[in-house]
């Protein structure tokens, strides 16, 4: 857990906050700035389901960073941690055919679910970004919603606000914000347990007045005391309104 160590003190910073400061939008410099990459596979005849694609772009992100590669002395140790010092920014990118094919050889772990595929990539400066995906589109393409079920027993529920629409690129970005700041929070046995089950997830659409119940913004301190509960607030840079809950994540 030690790569997430930064990114626990910024959360835990704050649960202190009024909502109204917690959004970040500082200038940054562009030569500077790291994202990893999010690569979903979507095939145009058969593309995946909508939610079974989240559900492995957020283990995608977080199966990286707690990969035994990502710990000190890992060969990813210093791009993984100089990302996570900063924002922990991602870009999604879709991919088929022989461009997916490509992207397997680059850094990073593939995660399957229910037959959808998604890829982290190592992050790195994105004027870097490697040819074989800065060729890949950001946009374009969309999943019809789909309806999931119940969430199994046991596994994080990542809940995606029901109040914003997100593309699912966005949506892939976010949940898997939500992956890494629900393990910076984790005591070791819940970490080692979920760890235990490849970091599986479940991605679910509440109600509004789930969310609602679930969403204490002005109390996110004891939303995570007593229920375990962590949100993910949006910079604003794509899409959604800076300061923005996009995504609530339940232990």
């Amino acid at each position: 857990m030690t790569v997430l160590r930064p990114l626990a003190a910024r959360y835990g910073s704050w649960l202190n906050l009024p909502a109204a400061d917690t959004a970040d939008t500082s200038d940054e410099d562009s030569e500077r700035v790291r994202a990893m990459p999010v690569i979903l596979r979507i095939e145009r005849a058969t593309p995946p389901g909508r939610t079974a694609l989240l559900e492995a772009a957020a283990t995608a992100a977080i199966a990286l960073c707690l990969d035994e590669r990502a710990a000190p002395g890992g060969e990813w140790h210093e791009e993984v941690a100089c990302w996570v010092d900063g924002r922990i920014r991602k870009v999604a990118r879709r991919a088929r055919g022989a461009h997916w094919a490509a992207v397997q050889r680059l850094p990073g772990v593939t995660v399957e679910v229910a037959g959808a595929q998604a890829r982290a990539l190592l992050p790195g400066r994105i004027v870097d970004t490697p040819r074989e995906v800065g060729r890949l589109q950001i946009s374009g393409s969309e999943l019809p919603a789909d309806e999931p079920g119940p969430a199994p027993e046991g596994v994080p529920v990542l809940w995606l606000n029901p109040g914003i629409t997100m593309s699912v690129g966005k949506a892939a970005a976010q949940v898997g914000h939500a992956t890494m700041i629900l393990a910076a929070l984790l005591d070791a046995a819940r970490l080692a347990r979920w760890a235990g089950q490849g970091y599986r997830c479940a991605v679910r659409a509440p109600t509004p007045g789930e969310w609602a119940e679930l969403c204490s913004v002005d109390d996110p301190a004891t939303a995570w005391r007593e229920r375990s509960v962590v949100a993910v607030r949006d910079a604003g840079f794509t899409e959604i309104a800076p300061g923005t809950i996009t995504v609530l994540a339940q232990y």
